[in-house]
């Protein structure tokens, strides 16, 4: 039984964040020094925000608006510089009308500079706090929960074990009519097909087909060979040979429930059910597309070992190797090696594994929660969807 909390919506969290949301780079030291202060609050540190035009400027304004209406938020404080092309004081009205969830706004021009800001920022934060603190948790079904995939530092046992695994927990959730987000759009790459032929309509099964054209495309333009950069160096010293092994043994991290929808990158799904968001390849920016995606929770496979955590939403480590386990067991949640050695099925370890979704949702941190592993990043439409594969 999952418990969690309600928002005006109707959606539900599994965590009861404030949002202390930076709309540029030059406002991410106030952002951080507010959240610091304030218990119950969580900084979004944002690289760009400025000097963005075109789509690179459509994507974050989407992303920061999709952030905030993440279930995990109670509350947004929206700090800006005050001349920025992402518009501070009108991102907070976009949330306003979009959202009964209540929300603030400051620039560091307005405030008066750093120092004030921060003081500012502090108050309003902290009454957002002290109104988080009295909403309680109530029964969530698990038709309520949105759930995002993800996996980097690849390995054989990936393939073999911790992306199955995680096929499992991902049926259970569609099966009891909750979601699924399955992206990373580079590593779908020689597996489109099997996955068109797996939509729910002819239009889902283009619409598949034409992110991963769009994708190749892109390379090509470019001059860039995607396949002599996928599989990264370690993804090989790990046991994967080609492209297309990679993408078999990841997409099955999404289960085998029909595909009811393919959606842009950190757009929140209008459908149930296994969606697929096109996301980059770089871990960071493809776990933080799918937290403005609506996801409340994340299971990220990693056979060689990887670090990497949210500020909004836990983010539970599945790997298949044995060893990784024993050597990473700081950053490791789960070990589902058992399967490879025959000790127990994808079945059990998927039992097991969805146990420990179901804790985790109740308030049991993960690792990178207890270790303030808190990576984020949006991305901006000047580079293609590659990165650290």
């Amino acid at each position: 039984m999952i418990r969690g909390y309600k928002r005006p919506d109707g959606r539900m969290g599994v965590r009861n964040h404030v949002l202390v949301l930076s709309c540029v780079g030059c406002a991410n030291h106030v952002a951080r020094a507010i959240a610091q202060r304030v218990p119950g609050a969580v900084a979004l540190e944002n690289a760009k925000g400025c000097g963005q035009v075109g789509k690179g400027l459509a994507i974050m304004r989407r992303c920061l608006v999709n952030l905030a209406l993440n279930p995990n938020v109670f509350g947004t404080l929206v700090v800006g510089l005050g001349c920025e092309t992402t518009k501070p004081l009108e991102l907070a009205q976009r949330l306003g009308e979009q959202s009964a969830k209540p929300v603030e706004v400051i620039t560091i021009q307005g405030a008066g500079g750093t120092l004030a800001a921060i003081e500012e920022g502090v108050r309003l934060a902290s009454d957002l706090a002290g109104r988080a603190a009295l909403v309680r948790r109530e029964d969530m079904p698990l038709s309520a929960l949105v759930l995002g995939t993800n996996c980097g530092g690849s390995d054989a046992t990936s393939g073999l074990a911790a992306n199955p695994t995680i096929g499992v927990v991902a049926d259970c959730v569609t099966g009891a009519g909750g979601t699924v987000l399955l992206g990373e759009t580079t590593e779908l790459i020689g597996t489109e097909h099997i996955l068109a032929s797996r939509a729910a309509s002819a239009e889902v099964g283009q619409d598949v087909l034409r992110i991963v054209r769009d994708l190749e495309e892109q390379f090509v333009r470019r001059g860039i060979d995607v396949r002599g950069a996928n599989p990264s160096p370690g993804n090989m010293k790990g046991g994967l040979s080609t492209l297309e092994e990679k993408a078999l043994g990841g997409i099955s991290k999404g289960g085998t429930s029909p595909i009811t929808q393919v959606v842009a990158y950190g757009q929140i799904p209008s459908r149930r059910g296994l969606v697929i968001m096109d996301t980059p390849g770089y871990d960071i920016e493809s776990v933080s597309g799918m937290a403005a995606g609506g996801a409340q929770v994340l299971l990220f496979s990693t056979g060689r070992g990887n670090p990497i955590g949210n500020p909004l939403m836990p983010v539970i480590k599945v790997t298949g190797n044995a060893s990784t386990y024993r050597r990473m067991v700081d950053n490791m949640d789960f070990d589902a090696s058992g399967a490879i050695g025959g000790a127990t099925s994808v079945q059990d370890e998927g039992t097991r594994l969805l146990e420990l979704l179901e804790r985790v949702c109740n308030g049991e941190p993960t690792k990178a929660e207890r270790l303030g592993q808190d990576d984020f990043a949006i991305y901006h439409n000047d580079e293609l969807w590659c990165g650290c594969l």
